[in-house]
């Protein structure tokens, strides 16, 4: 089908035709004319379906090469990525005004965000019959109901992770979040333990320490959480969302609060400089936050139809199977379990059973008001 701007060009032999019996001036301002809408041409959106490009923002590490390499193949096309590392980065990003994505893979409370912000193109089903891979648990979300603008692509869940060797002996609950909230045990291990640089996630893990939900808004129940960091905080070497990975590898850090892809990351790379220890995880008994990251359309995304084509492709089992197996992440995609290593795919920490299941919580956006007071509180954890 022929775009409008192909169409306006059709009946360039008969309008040729006629410009032969024009005068000279005519036919140098037709000429002018001509060059002009050249240059609009090549700047318009229409450009970019000539160029193939699709247009990917997502988190740092989290696709294979070689997944992006066969897409590529496969589309006889280009993928250009940019990436984050935080959601709240990458919502600041779009608001700020940066266009031109068309696909991004944030977390549900972000999702959640989008939608409300109608920044989301509906998906077209029709283009997806691979939809079915994925298990229902993981469709019909709160943050989408009914799966019209997000397809899920994978998930973390923050726990639990340590050196197995340099904990030997110390008798810590390693199965609940006392191990890092409880001085009794922190004394320990003092100097050797970090926790997440994120208010929502380290406040998650006080509050379903105290036995609250993740997503309780009383700010009671805040401050609760609040004093328990503080209390905690002296026997922590640090705030840390990144680093923790190479800390924990090389043997200085022996206890975190983490996400279970970085723990399996850090052991796989302990592994391979034959460390002489393990890292491992744990899932507390008191639940923990799992995150399910999903694929979305930008509507400022000029390739549609590309974005669909993506989608579908990383809902094949084999390609979907291919970020599992690279950095240990969960995967909600049916079709993958075949190709999954066995050592990953029989993993509680990356794919936990039922029971566990049922002790994880998804975080959920707040309002500007709630916001504020998070903000607030965070200040007051770090200041103290």
């Amino acid at each position: 089908m022929k775009t409008p701007q192909q169409n306006r060009f059709s009946h360039r032999g008969h309008r040729a035709h006629r410009e032969n019996r024009c005068p000279l001036y005519c036919r140098r301002v037709l000429c002018g004319l001509c060059v002009l809408c050249g240059l609009w041409f090549g700047l318009s959106p229409f450009s970019a379906y000539a160029e193939d490009i699709l247009h990917l923002y997502n988190w740092n590490n989290y696709i294979s090469d070689t997944t992006i390499s066969r897409f590529e193949d496969e589309c006889k096309c280009r993928v250009i990525q940019d990436y984050y590392s935080d959601n709240e980065e990458m919502l600041a990003k779009l608001a700020a005004g940066a266009t031109g994505y068309d696909i991004i893979v944030p977390t549900g409370n972000a999702v959640e965000a989008l939608v409300r912000q109608h920044a989301l193109r509906p998906l077209d089903k029709s283009l997806l019959p691979n939809l079915k891979n994925i298990d229902p648990a993981y469709l019909n979300t709160w943050f989408d109901p009914g799966n019209k603008y997000s397809v899920p692509y994978a998930y973390t869940i923050t726990l639990i992770g340590y050196n197995s060797e340099k904990l030997r002996g110390l008798d810590l609950p390693l199965d609940s979040w006392a191990a890092i909230f409880e001085p009794r045990y922190l004394e320990k291990v003092k100097g050797r333990v970090t926790v997440l640089d994120s208010q929502r996630e380290l406040l998650a893990a006080a509050l379903k320490y105290l036995g609250y939900s993740v997503n309780d808004t009383d700010e009671g129940h805040w401050r609760q959480a609040r004093d328990l960091i503080i209390r905690a905080k002296p026997y922590w070497a640090a705030f840390n969302a990144s680093s923790y990975i190479k800390e924990l590898t090389v043997g200085n850090i022996w206890l975190v609060h983490g996400y279970s892809n970085d723990i399996f990351q850090a052991d796989q790379d302990a592994q391979k400089a034959r460390r002489g220890f393990r890292i491992r995880a744990n899932l507390p008994k008191e639940g923990a936050v799992l995150a399910l990251d999903s694929m979305v359309l930008h509507k400022s995304g000029p390739r549609p139809d590309l974005a669909h084509r993506f989608i579908s492709f990383m809902l094949d089992g084999r390609n979907s199977s291919e970020l599992t197996n690279l950095i240990g992440s969960g995967n909600p995609n049916r079709a993958a379990q075949p190709y999954i290593l066995p050592e990953i795919a029989d993993n509680p920490s990356v794919f936990p059973n039922h029971e566990q299941q049922a002790r994880l919580e998804m975080l959920r956006d707040l309002d500007r008001n709630q916001r504020r007071v998070l903000s607030r509180i965070w200040t007051e954890i770090k200041l103290r």
